[in-house]
């Protein structure tokens, strides 16, 4: 059986935007509706799949006013830890770098998950006691945010920086080495927030990633 760990963000996590507008707390999707539940049924019994999904979940930045840490390059090595042995690493981060608070570029967001994707590649978590493989996946896109003034201030020009995000990423991993997908030729952001994916997006991210895994394992 082949282990695959998910670490991501909220929508690694299942944030669903439509159910949380109207709670007082995020509402997340049932376990087989989020992107990791569909790469699970559609893997198969020789995969086991791991979510590590957090909300708020940045790269290698400390939010500071988060109630708890949000920052991936502090519980990567742990999480790596303890889950292993791992194959695979499937890494989606970078929309949270976007927040206006971290004040990023582009090229900076990609050098944070390029850091990250280094961690990974320097530890002993895959079976032989070496490093797992690694699946880069670029973030989705942020909406238009006009219509969303609040959500706006918090991300100023979001939308096109997220654009600009898939170059830098690609060339992160050609870097290093690992495999690359991105998410935004298989995502639209959901128009309810702008940032995270409605149910049927997360649908076709999962057959997306299952459908380079199998490449990868091939």
């Amino acid at each position: 059986m082949q282990t695959i760990l998910c670490f991501g963000d909220s929508n690694t996590w299942g944030y669903d935007p439509k159910a949380t507008a109207s709670a007082p707390f995020p509402i997340r999707y049932a376990p087989d509706v989020r992107w990791t539940g569909v790469l699970a049924r559609e893997l198969g019994a020789d995969f086991r799949v791991i979510e590590e999904g957090q909300n708020g979940r940045t790269t290698v930045h400390d939010d500071p006013i988060a109630h708890a840490p949000r920052n991936g390059r502090h519980v990567l090595p742990v999480i790596l830890e303890s889950h292993k042995p791992i194959d695979l690493v499937v890494m989606m981060l970078g929309s949270n770098d976007l927040k206006t608070m971290f004040n990023l570029v582009p090229q900076d967001i990609a050098l944070g998950a390029s850091l990250l994707v280094k961690m990974i590649l320097q530890s002993e978590a895959s079976p032989a006691g070496k490093a797992p493989q690694v699946l880069l996946v670029c973030p989705p896109a942020i909406a238009n945010l006009d219509h969303l003034p609040d959500i706006k201030a918090r991300i100023v020009d979001g939308r096109e920086r997220s654009l600009q995000l898939p170059k830098y990423y690609e060339a992160v991993a050609k870097q290093h080495g690992v495999h690359y997908l991105n998410s935004q030729e298989h995502t639209v952001p959901s128009q309810t927030d702008g940032v995270h994916l409605d149910a049927e997006v997360h649908a076709s991210l999962g057959k997306a990633v299952a459908a380079k895994v199998v490449s990868i394992f091939a």
